[in-house]
């Protein structure tokens, strides 16, 4: 079925202005807030589809750790994106109903190393830095984020709830679907093709059209043909404690050294408004599948992870837990390290936001708020992101003409 639409061939062109129709293609946390902060911004005037191959925050953005740090990118290109972003992300919890919604909250974080082969009772604890409910062997603690610097989401009902509130607000449409490719026509994005089903492929018509596909951009010819955009693929478990009212809004940072001697590991865990507490790590190169669906965790990895946790803390042992996931995604990388972000060049109306590797979720707010920008005006305001433009990867001579 198609889904594009004409005009009475009768009715005037400058009779009535159509609605400028925008495609996001990706229903992660940066589609998500793209398609949200376009929604806020352009109100009535705009028709704003969502494209997703499988749901909402399936992926990465539903999988992930949620936490957030003001500070932790300062002295590198991503030090403006990272601050606007954590405000706007206390800002957002305070307009969507509250942090209940989403499980925004300000925590402290925490930096300790943990050896297997060390007993707890041959380790000093500084009680005034750890927590009770983290009774196992570490030491050398530090605070390395307060309560003003760091805090946290719950990643999957963040985007869920972004996404909700576009919908019912903004009448944000999602579409489910695989794109194929995107329609230029005299350099211009015209429309969104989506794979064929049912006969027949779906084209979307389109003013403009946002590419925020993760570690899957690559797979359109557009984005592959400039630059490459790799997946690195995490592992971790959500556990429900026992006693989950023992367990303090403290996110850890580990530095864990396995018993048999091979390499330190460098474990996150984040306890959740939600009284579940996640955990995460054991990142490594892998090919990422075609569905976001298929994705597993490797065997031996989530093994580890539960190991940890009983090691860490008694509540989070075998038997003290119900154990709610088990899971893996794949974070976007590029090359040079910093996320894409801008128009493509060469083709007006074709944007694209990926490439954020593990700051996805702290950095989607800013991202969205000014990819909003940048489609409806022209150039974003939030922040400069010449930073982050794709032009970066062309050739000297085209790059000079991009200038």
């Amino acid at each position: 079925m198609s889904l594009s639409s004409s005009s009475s061939p009768s009715m005037p062109a400058a009779a009535e202005p159509q609605l400028k129709r925008v495609v996001v293609c990706g229903g992660g946390v940066i589609g998500i807030c793209t398609a949200f902060f376009l929604a806020k911004k352009a109100a009535a005037s705009v028709s704003i589809t969502v494209v997703e191959k499988s749901s909402v925050a399936c992926a990465a953005s539903g999988k992930a750790g949620g936490f957030l740090a003001l500070d932790w990118c300062d002295g590198g290109p991503l030090s403006e994106l990272a601050r606007t972003s954590f405000n706007l992300h206390r800002s957002l919890s305070a307009e969507l109903d509250g942090p209940t919604a989403y499980g925004y909250r300000p925590l402290r974080t925490l930096s300790l190393s943990l050896s297997a082969s060390t007993s707890p009772s041959s380790t000093r604890k500084p009680a005034h830095i750890i927590p009770d409910w983290v009774d196992g062997p570490v030491r050398n603690a530090s605070t390395i984020g307060t309560v003003e610097t760091t805090a946290q989401v719950h990643p999957q009902l963040f985007t869920r709830t972004l996404m909700a509130e576009a919908k019912a607000k903004h009448g944000v449409e999602v579409v489910t679907g695989e794109v194929e490719r995107v329609e230029v026509e005299g350099g211009r994005a015209t429309a969104v093709v989506l794979k064929e089903e049912g006969g027949r492929p779906a084209v979307l018509p389109a003013d403009a059209v946002v590419l925020a596909l993760g570690p899957w951009s690559c797979r359109l010819v557009v984005i592959s043909s400039l630059f490459r955009v790799s997946g690195l693929k995490a592992h971790s478990i959500v556990l429900k404690p026992r006693n989950p009212d023992a367990i303090t809004p403290d996110a850890l940072f580990l530095n864990y050294h396995p018993s048999h001697g091979g390499k330190a590991l460098d474990p996150e865990v984040y306890p959740r408004p939600t009284g579940e507490v996640y955990l995460c790590g054991m990142s490594k190169d892998a090919k990422v599948p075609d569905d976001p669906e298929q994705i597993e965790g490797d065997e031996e990895s989530i093994r580890m992870l539960h190991k940890i946790a009983g090691e860490v803390s008694s509540h989070l042992g075998e038997g003290e837990v119900e154990v709610r996931a088990e899971q893996a995604c794949f974070l976007p990388c590029t090359d040079d390290g910093r996320p894409v972000i801008g128009e493509m060049p060469d083709i007006k109306g074709c944007y694209v936001a990926t490439g954020h590797s593990c700051w996805g979720i702290l950095n989607g707010p800013a991202t969205g708020a000014a990819m909003a920008e940048l489609v409806l005006d022209g150039q974003a305001s939030t922040l400069d992101l010449s930073p982050f433009s794709p032009a970066r990867f062309l050739s000297g001579s085209r790059r000079r003409q991009h200038a």
